[in-house]
């Protein structure tokens, strides 16, 4: 092995070690690790400086500042304040109406303060019906992870694969293009907590879940790629109508410029933020506070790693010698694969981290079956966000679970049947929607 290998590999363990062990943030241990890789001339400046110039980066800020915008203006809360009343007046059925909602809004929307506003909510009117705030609060969580994987905007993972992908030379992904893939591992996963999550409900559930009227917030380490505290979410914002109406239909427009292939998405996004500030919708120190720096350095960090993985031949070697090992595996059975490694791997490490590091390995078994490449792909963006098992591998996860007197079982009960489900609901939907 050569020496920019060896301190590749070294740099991946203690990247990978440290986020295992969760005792700092994940945007440091990244940015660490492209340090060294930087200081060991590993990876060239201007390699480092592509890393936090690359499109994903430019869409997912300037996402960002949108949505706050729409925050600042108080929609969000306006929203939520209708639902409430629909719940109070059809019950349980109310309740289940607003996770449905949730989990729509977070295709488009940061699922983080979604989480944030609608979750006391669930748990005050569920104790109101004398239910168990446990039946409802991790499906809530669920469905909004489950509702970002519906777009490419919905999670910060999808674009980085997308990014990455048209860096090997891939096409462009569309925002709605994994959408019929998302909306079938969506419902497969809402029909499945609907009747599944009285399995972790109790009459005695209810006094184990009254933490006080206040959700108390832990800063993980990896969080999925949403890391950062959630309290800036938790104070309410009244209305204001005319920048709540500028907000939404900059974002409308957005959406739609980029769905009509107008311009790619990092440029409609970039230009939507910048607007708003022109509108004086949002001011500059406004939108500098909305960036969520902490997200956009951790996706920054791992793309480094994975430029480092690709200029030193490691990924090529490691993609050699498992597609050696696949000569005679049909395409079906290898996506499979994939997605089940690609699953297991996101329940211990961040979504960005597995991003890059099965995203070219996704390209390359593709292009040694002699398919396309998109089904692999797609398995990856589905699969780095769908997994359920642990409490602390999403940060909506880890909102609810303290908010709801959980414990760590509580997660892997309900969440290991949801992704075997998800899997099995993803690996049809990819093969019918994206054919080998």
């Amino acid at each position: 092995m050569t020496f920019p290998q060896i301190i590749t590999l070294l740099v991946l363990a203690a990247v990978v070690f440290a986020l295992v062990q969760d005792k700092m943030r994940a945007d440091v241990v990244a940015l660490s690790g492209a340090a060294i890789l930087l200081m060991t001339g590993v990876v060239r400046p201007v390699e480092v400086q592509s890393a936090f110039a690359s499109p994903a980066i430019i869409a997912l800020a300037s996402l960002f500042v949108i949505a706050y915008a729409m925050e600042l203006a108080g929609l969000l809360d306006a929203g939520i304040r209708l639902v409430v009343r629909l719940c109070r007046r059809i019950g349980t059925a109310g309740l289940w109406v607003l996770i449905t909602i949730a989990g729509a809004a977070s295709a488009f929307l940061n699922n983080t303060p979604i989480v944030v506003l609608t979750a006391p909510i669930v748990r005050d009117v569920a104790k109101s019906l004398n239910q168990s705030p446990k039946i409802y609060l991790i499906p809530l969580s669920y469905a909004a992870v489950l509702g970002g994987c519906c777009t490419l905007i919905g999670t910060s993972t999808n674009l980085l694969v997308a990014d990455m992908a048209s860096v090997a030379g891939q096409p462009r992904f569309g925002i709605f293009e994994i959408t019929p893939v998302g909306l079938c591992v969506a419902l497969a996963g809402g029909v499945y907590l609907l009747l599944g999550s009285r399995l972790i409900g109790s009459n005695e559930a209810i006094e184990a879940a009254d933490l006080g009227d206040d959700p108390v917030f832990r800063e993980p380490g990896l969080a999925g790629g949403l890391i950062g505290s959630a309290e800036a979410f938790a104070e309410q914002v009244p209305l204001r109508r005319v920048p709540a109406l500028i907000a939404s239909s900059v974002f409308v427009g957005v959406v739609a410029l980029s769905a009509l292939d107008v311009a790619p998405i990092a440029a409609c996004a970039f230009t939507g933020a910048v607007l708003l500030i022109l509108l004086k919708v949002i001011t500059a120190d406004e939108a500098y506070r909305g960036l969520r720096a902490d997200v956009l350095m951790l996706i920054a960090g791992m793309v480094v790693l994975g430029i480092a993985l690709d200029e030193t031949g490691l990924a090529s070697a490691a993609t050699r010698a498992l597609t050696g090992s696949m000569n005679d595996m049909s395409p079906l059975l290898a996506l499979v694969i994939i997605y089940g490694a690609t699953l297991f791997a996101t329940e211990i490490l961040s979504n960005a981290t597995v991003a890059v590091l099965f995203t070219p390995i996704a390209v390359s078994m593709a292009e040694a079956l002699a398919v396309s490449p998109r089904p692999f792909l797609i398995a990856i963006m589905i699969a780095a966000s769908a997994a359920f098992a642990t409490p602390f591998g999403y940060q909506t996860n880890v909102l609810v679970y303290q908010m709801g007197g959980y414990n760590y079982l509580d997660f892997v009960k309900i969440g290991i049947p949801l992704n075997l489900i998800t899997w099995a609901a993803a690996v049809i939907a990819i093969q019918y929607f994206f054919p080998f």
